[in-house]
C-alpha cells in the first residue's frame, strides 16, 4: 500500500477531494451529486474510485455506520504542496522562478494579487535576512 506523500491523485480523484475538502465527511451519494453536477458521473463509478483512493490511503473510510461517510486523508493545503512539489520538480526542473514567471506571463494577474505576492517576496526576504 502506497503512502499519502507519495500517492499522485488523479484528476478525478482531486475532483472528489475537491469535494470532501468543501463539505467535509460525506457519503459516496453525496459525493456523486456534487460530481454530477458539473459532468455525468455514475454512482458506481465513484464509489468504486473511492474505494481505491482508500487503498490509496488519499481517503479515510469510517465503516461504523451502515453508510460509509468518507473523508480525505490529507488537508487541501498539504496536497497541493506535494503536487506542486513534484510538478515544480518535473516540470521546471526545480526552479521556482521558471515556475512564477510562466504562470505570471500566462495569467492576469490583479492588482491585489500582485500585492500579495510582493509581501510575501518581502516576507521571504526577511526570513533569509534573519539566517545571514
Amino acid at each position: 500500500m502506497s503512502n499519502p506523500s507519495h500517492s499522485k491523485p488523479t484528476e478525478a480523484e482531486l475532483e472528489i477531494l475537491q469535494v470532501l475538502w468543501q463539505h467535509g465527511p460525506s457519503t459516496v451519494r453525496f459525493v456523486n451529486e456534487q460530481l454530477s453536477r458539473q459532468k455525468e458521473v455514475g454512482y458506481t463509478t465513484t464509489l468504486k474510485l473511492m474505494q481505491i483512493m482508500a487503498e490509496k490511503r488519499l481517503v479515510k473510510r469510517n465503516e461504523e455506520q451502515r453508510t460509509h461517510v468518507y473523508e480525505a486523508d490529507a488537508s487541501e493545503e498539504e496536497t497541493q504542496q506535494r503536487l506542486l512539489d513534484r510538478f515544480l520538480d518535473t516540470a521546471f526542473r526545480g526552479s521556482a522562478m521558471k515556475l512564477v514567471m510562466q504562470a505570471l506571463g500566462n495569467r492576469s494577474t490583479s492588482p491585489e494579487e500582485l500585492t500579495q505576492i510582493r509581501n510575501l517576496l518581502d516576507q521571504i526576504e526577511g526570513e533569509k535576512r534573519g539566517f545571514e
